[in-house]
């Protein structure tokens, strides 16, 4: 009894070079088209025969014909050969066409800043590729929640991942309006902050709220944090920016988040010469040799607009 034959990927080589023998006829032919010895393909398709147990070819000194079991095989094995072809084909034409989705991981605030400004344009220059956004405080890992790549501040950033610059260094502010600091006087130094009613953002994912940075002293030393009374806290900036434009206390944020309330003059701003500047928002990506092209685009056209076209 013959061992049962299973075909997989192993089997691939023997049944085309069968499939070319069918078609020319020939053994020396097939081994020419294949770049191997007449008696390599003699020997490939005796061990197929051999492996299934049947005869598949008729051989005689002048031509090489088809058995009927023979005949019945190539006509299931041609056209599944054929697409396989096709499919490599396929995969082989995408590696320079940009397509598909591009998973994005990014913070609520990279998101605002360093994506907004660009996502239209780049959509436009590429339809093919359907962009898939998630806005996530949280660090995520993206190989293990399957992102093609991510947006984070620079010290946010996972090990061993390529980064470039999107935004270039940044600085937050702290705003009020006109009325609380009439009512209340303007903090002179970081120090002062203790007496004011501060207006804080609470991380969703990890509930952690977050401390506000300054010079030890004007326009140098050391970053230190600083205690604040904090009148509010939320993890939603627009409530924390309603209730700056109220007279409710001091926000601290990114200019770009307020930039119209700045122009307006409905919140101005206060100990700028303490405001350290730090490394800003980066995109994040596995080092890869073979790089899907939507990610190749994508990074082309981010290191194109440059880090100094993105809102500070």
């Amino acid at each position: 009894m013959k061992p049962d034959f299973t075909i997989d990927a192993d089997s691939l080589p023997t049944l085309a070079a069968f499939v070319r023998v069918a078609r020319l006829g020939s053994f020396t032919a097939a081994a020419q088209a294949l770049a191997v010895s007449p008696s390599a393909v003699s020997q490939t398709v005796r061990h197929l025969e051999s492996r299934l147990g049947v005869r598949l070819l008729q051989r005689t000194t002048r031509r090489v014909g088809l058995t009927e079991a023979g005949a019945a095989l190539l006509a299931r094995v041609e056209p599944a050969l054929a697409e396989i072809g096709a499919a490599t084909d396929d995969v082989r034409a995408r590696r320079d066409m940009p397509a598909g989705t591009l998973r994005l991981t990014s913070s609520v605030t990279a998101a605002a800043i360093a994506l907004r400004p660009v996502l239209t344009d780049f959509m436009r220059a590429y339809p093919a590729i359907c962009v898939d956004l998630v806005t996530d405080d949280r660090l995520v890992d993206l190989i293990a929640e399957g992102f093609d790549a991510g947006l984070r501040l620079g010290e946010a950033l996972q090990q061993d991942m390529v980064a470039i610059p999107v935004t270039g260094p940044m600085r937050f502010v702290v705003a009020a309006s006109p009325e609380y600091l009439a009512r209340h006087g303007a903090p002179q130094s970081p120090r002062d902050l203790h007496a004011h009613a501060c207006l804080q953002y609470r991380f969703g994912a990890t509930g952690q709220v977050y401390r506000w940075e300054f010079f030890e002293r004007p326009q140098g030393g050391r970053v230190i944090t600083v205690e604040t009374r904090p009148a509010m806290i939320a993890n939603d900036k627009a409530m924390l920016h309603q209730a700056a434009l109220a007279g409710l206390g001091l926000v601290y944020e990114f200019p770009s988040h307020i930039s119209a309330a700045l122009a307006s003059g409905e919140l101005v701003t206060v100990l700028d010469d303490w405001q350290p500047t730090f490394d800003g928002f980066y995109l994040y990506y596995p080092g890869r040799l073979l790089m899907p092209p939507k990610l190749r685009v994508f990074v082309d056209f981010l290191k194109a607009r440059g880090p100094a076209s993105a809102p500070r």
